[in-house]
């Protein structure tokens, strides 16, 4: 199979694992270029891509834009504060303002989940989802298996614990079924009030114990909690969250091996993870970085290559 098995990339849960290892070898070319002295393929020459972020973003956005100029495409970027984009007849207005500039991709974050499925039915354009809300982040988790892979040359029977705030994270979902296709096992760590009710209908281990969970697993992907989508308080304080919940280079030494840390940042030192240990050798954080990059140019690159022009 030598193409995508979809036209957008609106989440994991759209994609099989034969797609996610096409992405991956994709990527595999695309991190030999972004190592080169000359970092740019001609590939996406006709190519106009708008980057549409209903919701701030820094590092994802710059990576998505990074790829796009990697891969020679044209780039129109858009922000809009969430106030002007509450409703979905003027989110569709916005796009189809865009779209009749003739771009032929749109890379969208906002704040509603399903915003990317919405808008997917509604424009004609390849929709890569860059978060929806609480929903899933569909590069995040190519990302951050891709960079599993890349440490262990499989995905396949490692064991990988996601730990934090489950319940308002897009990053653990999509985490969630991208390593369950290929055939990794997962478990989610935080407070019972950071775990969603239906957490044990994912087929995922739950435990609310950090050094059992850490004990128990061979990556550690370290989530924030994110206070900007929480109304109301889910733990008693930030300090008493870090006790529990918070990883330092003291509690990975009483451990009786060496894990992976990952984080899919932006980081709160001192609260999930402390500076040494984002710092050590024992975290890929930064190879997350840069293998986002990677990937996003391969799934641009793959969507590209189905738009017909």
């Amino acid at each position: 199979m030598s193409e995508l098995s979809v036209n957008h990339l609106l989440g994991i849960k759209d994609l099989n694992s034969q797609d996610i290892q096409l992405i991956f070898e994709t990527a595999d070319h695309f991190k030999e270029v972004i190592n080169r002295p000359i970092k740019k393929v001609p590939s996406l020459r006709d190519i106009t891509i708008a980057n549409l972020f209903f919701e701030n973003s820094t590092r994802t956005k710059l990576s998505f834009e990074l790829a796009e100029k990697r891969l020679s495409a044209d780039v129109i970027n858009f922000s809009a504060s969430q106030s002007s984009v509450k409703k979905g007849e003027t989110l569709i207005d916005t796009v189809n303002n865009i779209l009749s500039m003739k771009v032929d991709m749109v890379v969208m974050r906002h704040p509603n989940p399903g915003a990317s499925v919405f808008l997917s039915q509604h424009v004609n354009a390849s929709i890569i989802n860059a978060g929806d809300g609480a929903h899933e982040h569909p590069t995040q988790a190519l990302l951050d298996s891709y960079s599993i892979r890349e440490r262990f040359d499989t995905v396949k029977g490692k064991n990988v614990v996601i730990v934090g705030d489950i319940l308002h994270s897009r990053v653990a979902l999509s985490n969630i079924f991208a390593l369950q296709l290929q055939g990794a096992n997962v478990m989610v760590c935080g407070p019972r009030t950071l775990l969603p009710k239906y957490i044990d209908k994912l087929g995922v281990k739950v435990e609310t114990n950090l050094k059992k969970a850490l004990q128990w697993c061979d990556v550690a992907n370290m989530l924030r909690v994110q206070n900007e989508r929480m109304d109301m308080t889910y733990f008693p304080s930030t300090r008493e969250y870090t006790q529990q919940y918070g990883v330092n280079s003291a509690l990975l030494n009483s451990l009786d091996k060496e894990i992976v840390i990952m984080h899919p940042g932006p980081i709160n030192r001192g609260v999930e993870i402390t500076s040494d240990v984002a710092d050590s050798k024992q975290a890929i954080i930064l190879d997350q970085v840069q293998n986002g990059v990677a990937i996003r140019m391969a799934v641009i690159y793959l969507l590209a290559s189905k738009i017909k022009h």
